[in-house]
């Protein structure tokens, strides 16, 4: 049997912890009350066993001992998340966008997947899809 994670959480740096819950709330995330917030971080479900804890650079070096990365020149990773459909797609990345986000290039649609995406507040990219499995499957 292949080797199954039962919960996954990703850090995250950011600039404001406070700004930066406001954002991902404004999106309709909502905090993980099994995690409790404070000025340098925050835990946001993003689904089923998943979530981001947003934390100070400050707390993420003292946890790696490694700088973090500059978004405006680099991207360390695409954090892709799919959704029940395209027009979901659409008022996930405009709210991200009204926000504060920016959008990251024009929605393609592939077929059998539809695909946006946007910057947070810190520049973390994230992709915003819908997988029409029987598209997919034909």
């Amino acid at each position: 049997m292949a080797l199954m994670s039962t919960f996954t959480s990703f850090n995250l740096p950011v600039n404001n912890v406070e700004q930066s819950k406001a954002f991902f709330t404004g999106l309709g995330f909502e905090l993980n009350p099994q995690f409790p917030e404070n000025e340098k971080s925050v835990a946001i479900v993003i689904g089923d066993n998943l979530q981001v804890m947003l934390l100070t650079k400050e707390l993420l070096k003292s946890l790696t001992q490694k700088e973090t990365v500059d978004t405006e020149k680099y991207a360390q990773m695409t954090i892709a998340l799919a959704f029940e459909s395209r027009e979901k797609v659409d008022e996930i990345v405009n709210a991200a966008v009204s926000l504060g986000g920016k959008s990251y290039e024009e929605p393609e649609d592939y077929g059998f997947m539809y695909h946006w995406a946007f910057e947070d507040l810190d520049g973390h990219m994230w992709a915003i899809n819908y997988m029409n499995t029987d598209a997919a499957q034909g």
